[in-house]
């Protein structure tokens, strides 16, 4: 495929954009489909962070999305949607509805106050990481909503690894793509589902990481012996699945829900009770797909969101005292 950059931005039409605040370990990343989008989601975590979820529900008026953002800065970073759709109304792009522009903005949040300075992402931090949308090459690692991601919390706060946001796409016959772009912000360990490999867990001596599941099994974090082990509340990964291919509304959040399994194959555990792990689907309806069309679809998006979860961590780099994965394994 000419330029093709193994990103969600292979999706025709589909636009990334990042603010990143390193100093305060926060950050927002935009996707923006102008020409309007069919969106689903699935929320699976239990404390998730989230607006305009409703409308995106079979059975409900609205069927057009024009941009999804994901932010840090808890349920504080929602109000940079509203320097989205500032940015978008200025533009001319969004819902025609009595007379008015009315740019359809998604969002969800993840955790991230406990690392850097005491700063969110505000209505012009939205703004400008809509405005900075390109199509194209998407930075990875720790940017835009990645900056204060960090996983394999589980092992304690002091044990934790940085996270980040990563990107991936599919190529499907009949010219279908699916791409995505998830910002990993995990309790749980990371693993490689091609080999059961683990690239991130909780830091332990000499550049090893702590066995997942002797933790659990013990029920306490290391050296705690009468402590029982409550994970870091700092969690929720987050993300976008896009595809040119042309889906109902149904069929959109269908593939949300399946492709949670990419975060179910490459994060242990995933939705917990102090996630809110939470994935939004757009369809901008280029492409038809029958049924073997729409079953591989919903294989191959789920393999781009897995690759994307994968490549948050090994983007990473360190910040705010956090290490990343592979820099506390080169510094054993």
């Amino acid at each position: 495929m000419p330029g093709y950059r193994d990103a969600i931005t292979d999706v025709p039409g589909i636009r990334v954009g990042h603010w990143t605040d390193r100093r305060a370990a926060t950050g927002c990343t935009v996707v923006i489909c102008a020409n309007g989008a069919v969106g689903g989601v699935d929320v699976r975590g239990a404390a998730p962070g989230t607006r305009e979820t409703d409308l995106l529900r079979p059975g409900n008026l609205v069927e057009e999305v024009h941009a999804v953002l994901l932010t840090g800065g808890s349920a504080f970073g929602l109000d940079a949607a509203g320097g989205v759709m500032r940015y978008l109304e200025e533009q001319g792009i969004g819902l025609q509805f009595a007379g008015q522009v009315i740019p359809i903005v998604p969002a969800a949040v993840l955790f991230d106050l406990t690392l850097g300075l005491a700063r969110r992402p505000s209505d012009e931090a939205g703004y400008r990481a809509a405005r900075a949308a390109r199509a194209g090459a998407v930075a990875q690692g720790t940017v835009g909503a990645g900056t204060g991601a960090t996983v394999a919390k589980i092992g304690g706060g002091d044990r934790r690894l940085k996270g980040g946001i990563g990107t991936a796409s599919e190529l499907l016959p009949g010219g279908v793509v699916a791409g995505a772009v998830v910002a990993v912000n995990a309790v749980g360990a990371i693993r490689d589902p091609r080999n059961g490999r683990v690239i991130a867990g909780p830091r332990g001596d000499n550049g090893r990481f702590l066995g997942i599941e002797r933790l659990l099994r013990q029920g306490r974090r290391p050296g705690a012996a009468a402590q029982p082990a409550e994970p870091d509340p700092g969690n929720t990964t987050i993300g976008v699945v896009a595809t040119n291919a042309r889906l109902t509304k149904t069929q959109v959040n269908r593939l949300a829900t399946v492709c949670h399994d990419g975060f179910a194959r490459t994060i242990w555990p995933a939705h917990t009770r102090g996630d809110g792990d939470t994935l939004f689907t757009l369809a901008t309806g280029e492409v038809e797909v029958d049924e073997a069309g729409y079953s591989a679809l919903e294989a191959l998006a789920t393999r781009a969101v897995e690759r994307a979860v994968l490549r948050g961590v090994t983007e990473a780099t360190g910040l705010a005292g956090v290490p990343s994965a592979a820099e506390f394994r080169a510094g054993a």
